[in-house]
């Protein structure tokens, strides 16, 4: 252990009045530390130097123009041998017959047979062109030389010297001799540029190519960013896959797998190419590799769409412009043009774009509608833009429920004949009773004289989900939520779905995730307009649009969350769909609540004035056991069709929507089902008295 330096420092001069002070500092003694062996430092430096940027980027260039040169070689060896043989020929001919286009593949043996005929008849000239050269290089100079000398015997007499009888052909020899002098000059450094010349030329067609490793390559084109499609990257991406009967066939073809493609036409943002798949190959497996596919062509999963049209055999790939679906469309033309109107019957809502870039219609004339998605991802807005541009048209009347209650759907306030806000089940109770007053308002036209034409009535529910997951039970045990025979909701819905359409009374819902519990089956399939958000799984895609589009290629699942916010994935007759899909994606425009409110107010002040409904009025109280009672007087049995009238009749608020099923429920569960009688269903007077004592003594029995 070395030992601690002591030092003593004094300090001298100090200030006046104050004496000299000394001050003790011990200082450890630490040896000093050992040189770093040259041989560390120069191992570092190098290990430095290899794996700098700078030396990795050095050795990529060289390691890829060399390549660019050596392959380079080997492309146009390539295409000088395809020029002299007839590979190319063969190449197309395997590829037509794996496609199985036999009519393709007789063409090009027909041509193939062509070009062998006449590099024989090629050949078979060679053999004769030496003796004829001979003949015509002899013939040619004695026709020069006799040229020559006549030259110069007209030259001669002219100037009358004999000797410039033979000036022409001496003059001719010199100027030979000049153009052997300049050949002999040039020849030297040509020997010496011409293999350099050729070299640079075989790198230009290396690097045009870009015929060197990936990893090799400069940054831009190794990672393809923006690459444009053309038929080799296509067919490239289509070899990997990691199909083995495609990647066969493909290698069959050779370079000609491009025979598998239609023409690359440019559609929106984006390209699209019809793909001819080979025998042995479905168009499904293509579907489920989208993401390697779209990784293939350089692209992110969600810029490549696969559809599949009315061709057999065959997918549609719509390839996005790198980047291009990230970028915003324009605003609506709703915000953008103040004297816009609207036509409930023959015109079409302005909601989007396509992936094209074309403007994406919709007509919502007698079309029930349901939207859905995941939460936060636009539903409210684009179900708020069809309603937005359908109150221009004065005509339309509307019935809003929003069970999300925040006020997404304030600015229909004095627009809606009923506007009900919350998400409580009291809410539900009140949009249930909404549906339902809708429903009877549906059977009143219905009943109303043929020909007699009625205002569209749109009863639209946001947040619908909320109204099938509610509890809450009525009087009579019936609940208001779920999606049975006696769910209140559901069944005002199924009798709008059903009836509905053909007088103008329809329904619009907005739901969130949907699944079987709060989304029926019978509801969602009751819709003829179906649109979907991004959505979490398959299954779920098949609830929105149904198993027919999603086999066509819809795939709304694949939509990234909250990046392709307000895309949607639309299957309906109401817009343009390109002819052999199932359905079409839409770029909805963005009406924030201060346009909104905008149009909204555009569109009161085409009205006379409403008055809007913020709660339904409760019907009166009736007891339907004794209702029927009465209607059915001292008959023994009535037919169940005429307690159906006659209880219209007494009671039409109550009862005038009521159906079979409602009659039988409420006789069922106090014990007096109907029952058939000479192959009618009648209702039994005495099994009615029977019931209703029974309650009146039960209710007695529990009051006391």
């Amino acid at each position: 252990m070395s030992e601690n330096v002591v030092h003593l420092h004094k300090h001298t001069d100090p200030p006046v009045g104050t004496p000299a002070v000394t001050t003790l500092t011990v200082v450890p003694n630490v040896p000093p530390a050992r040189p770093v062996p040259l041989w560390v430092r120069s191992g570092r430096a190098v290990r430095t130097a290899v794996t700098h940027e700078r030396t990795r980027a050095a050795g990529r260039a060289v390691v890829r123009h060399g390549l660019y040169t050596v392959n380079g070689g080997r492309i146009a060896a390539r295409r000088a041998w395809d020029g002299r043989t007839g590979s190319r020929y063969e190449r197309m001919i395997r590829a037509a017959e794996a496609a199985g286009n036999l009519e393709a593949a007789q063409e090009w043996e027909e041509r193939l047979a062509r070009f062998r005929a006449a590099r024989h008849h090629r050949r078979m000239d060679l053999l004769h062109s030496p003796a004829d050269a001979a003949k015509g290089v002899a013939v040619g100079a004695g026709m020069s030389v006799g040229v020559l000398v006549a030259l110069g015997v007209a030259l001669a007499i002219s100037t009358g010297n004999v000797t410039d009888v033979v000036t022409p052909l001496s003059a001719t020899i010199d100027f030979i001799a000049l153009l052997i002098r300049i050949v002999q000059v040039v020849w030297g450094p040509l020997l010496t540029v011409g293999p350099l010349l050729a070299l640079l030329a075989l790198w230009s067609v290396g690097r045009k190519q870009h015929a060197a490793p990936q990893w090799a390559l400069p940054a831009n084109v190794r990672t393809g960013e923006g690459e444009p499609i053309t038929p080799s990257i296509v067919v490239k991406a289509l070899r990997d896959l990691g199909i083995p009967a495609l990647a066969r066939a493909i290698k069959e073809m050779g370079d000609a797998g491009a025979s598998m493609l239609g023409p690359i036409t440019i559609a929106g943002c984006g390209v699209e190419v019809d793909v001819t798949l080979p025998s042995g190959v479905s168009t499904n497996e293509v579907q489920g590799k989208r993401r390697k596919l779209a990784e293939n062509l350089t692209r992110h999963e969600h810029e490549v769409f696969i559809t599949i049209p009315q061709a057999a055999r065959t997918v549609r790939l719509w390839v996005a412009d790198s980047g291009a679906l990230d970028e915003p469309i324009g605003p609506s033309p709703l915000v953008t043009d103040e004297t816009m109107t609207a036509d409930y019957a023959k015109g079409k809502a302005p909601w989007g774009q396509d992936l094209r870039g074309d403007a994406a219609a919709l007509s919502l004339y007698q079309r029930h509608l349901l939207i859905t998605g995941l939460s936060n991802q636009g539903k409210t807005v684009a179900l708020r833009s069809l309603a937005l541009w359908l109150s221009l048209d004065r005509s339309v009347q509307f019935l809003m429920g929003d069970l999300k209650g925040v006020g997404d759907w304030a600015m229909f306030d004095g627009l809606a004949d009923v506007l009900i806000q919350g998400p409580t089940d009291e809410h539900v109770i009140q949009v249930t009773e909404m549906v339902e007053g809708a429903v009877v308002e549906m059977n009143r036209r219905i009943q109303a004289p043929p020909g007699t034409t009625f205002p569209p009535l749109i009863v639209l529910v946001d947040e619908a989900q909320v109204a099938f997951m509610c509890p809450a039970k009525d009087k009579d045990k019936r609940p208001y939520g779920g999606a049975k025979a006696d769910s209140r909701y559901f069944m005002a819905v199924r009798k709008i779905h059903n009836q509905g359409r053909a007088v103008n009374v329809l329904m619009w819902q907005g739901t969130q995730d949907p699944t079987n519990e709060n989304l029926p089956k019978l509801v969602r399939e009751g819709a003829h307009t179906r649109a979907s958000l991004a959505l979490g799984t398959e299954s779920q895609a098949r609830m929105a649009l149904g198993d027919k589009a999603v086999d066509g290629g819809a795939a709304p699942n694949l939509l990234r969350p909250g990046l392709d916010r307000g895309t949607l994935v639309v299957a309906s007759d109401g817009i343009t769909i390109p002819a052999g899909q199932s359905s079409i994606t839409v770029r909805t425009h963005y009406i924030d609540d201060d346009n909104a409110k905008a149009i909204t107010d555009r569109a009161k002040a085409l009205r006379d004035g409403v008055t809007t409904l913020h709660a339904i009025k409760h019907q009166e109280e009736h007891n339907p056991l004794a209702d029927i009672a009465a209607v059915i007087g001292d008959a023994p049995r009535v037919r169940t069709k005429d307690v159906l009238a006659r209880l219209a009749t007494r009671n039409a608020d109550a009862y005038g929507g009521w159906s079979f099923l409602d009659l039988k429920r409420a006789l069922d569960d106090a014990g007096a089902s109907p029952y058939k009688s000479d192959g009618v269903m009648c209702v039994a007077r005495d099994r009615v008295a029977r019931a209703l004592t029974n309650r009146d003594t039960e209710g007695s029995a529990s009051a006391e």
